[in-house]
């Protein structure tokens, strides 16, 4: 078997030991494992490597746009650019970002199911993206419906920096996870 980055040794040596998953559970991820898709992706050189860098520049165009708008939404550039205006440069950039890693990320996952799944740090990533997707719609479906009413005030409102707050740190902590499942 190829050594993947959910398999790689840690910085002293060891593997990443799996957590005791449910039966069914197992069974599932093992039938994710044999299917064509993830066998093709375990054996076919250079194949786990290349989503690898796919799912790293997603990440680095969900993440740095994403970035640029929470911090707008905090404040930062209130006088050089409205809300709108950072949504409508940003946020399409960010979602094709979000798109290259997430189906990177499922094929990733798919190849080495059983073990990435047993790590530590999975379940904390998949959690920290779905409250990154609930505060996302929450946003666009609350706040940001009246945007117009609160776009040149000088400071917005608090429910706008609040989605922007758990934007940044849901984002950090979804790369952060996806860096330690290579290590716990």
């Amino acid at each position: 078997m190829r050594v993947t980055a959910a398999s790689s040794p840690r910085h002293d040596g060891t593997r990443p030991h799996s957590a005791s998953l449910d039966g069914a559970w197992l069974e599932a991820l093992g039938w994710l494992e044999g299917t064509w898709g993830a066998e093709f992706v375990r054996v076919t050189p250079w194949v786990y490597s290349s989503l690898e860098v796919v799912h790293l520049l997603g990440l680095a165009l969900l993440v740095g746009p994403a970035v640029l708008f929470d911090l707008r939404l905090l404040g930062a550039g209130r006088q050089a650019v409205s809300v709108v205006a950072a949504a409508r440069h940003l946020l399409p950039v960010a979602r094709a970002g979000f798109a290259a890693a997430a189906l990177s990320g499922v094929v990733m996952f798919a190849a080495g199911a059983r073990e990435v799944a047993g790590t530590g740090a999975a379940p904390v990533k998949l959690a920290l993206l779905v409250i990154a997707g609930i505060n996302i719609a929450l946003f666009h479906r609350g706040v940001y419906r009246r945007v117009s009413a609160w776009d040149g005030a000088r400071r917005t409102p608090a429910a706008a920096r609040t989605a922007g707050a758990v934007s940044l740190v849901t984002w950090t902590g979804v790369v952060a996870c996806g860096r330690l499942i290579a290590y716990t």
